[in-house]
């Protein structure tokens, strides 16, 4: 069963930005009710597309550094990653239908 990493400051680089493929980066905060919401969706599909899609989570109060980096003003907010590159965002509590569109339209891709 597929494992949502949690990246830090200290691992974005190494755990995203040098990673092959498409990554998930869920910016979330213990406090945020939305992110409690995003968070069953991340689940399954960490499950559905493991192997395809690796699926992590960042603790923005815990990391301000990536948060600022990547210019993360509100959460819960989803960045997508391809091959180290942001290519895309979801910003708040969205249905799953809403994350797996823009998956697939990265798989797709190449």
């Amino acid at each position: 069963m597929a494992q949502i990493a949690e990246v830090t400051d200290a691992t974005f680089a190494s755990e995203i930005e040098e990673h092959k493929g498409l990554a998930l980066v869920d910016f979330w905060a213990t406090w945020c009710g939305p992110c409690h919401r995003v968070a069953p969706i991340m689940d399954q599909i960490s499950r559905e597309y493991e192997g395809r899609v690796k699926v992590t989570k960042l603790d923005v109060d815990a990391n301000q550094e990536s948060a600022m980096r990547w210019q993360v003003r509100s959460i819960p907010t989803v960045l997508f990653f391809k091959d180290g590159r942001k290519v895309d965002f979801v910003t708040g509590a969205l249905p799953k239908a809403h994350f797996v569109e823009k998956i697939q339209k990265h798989l797709d891709q190449g």
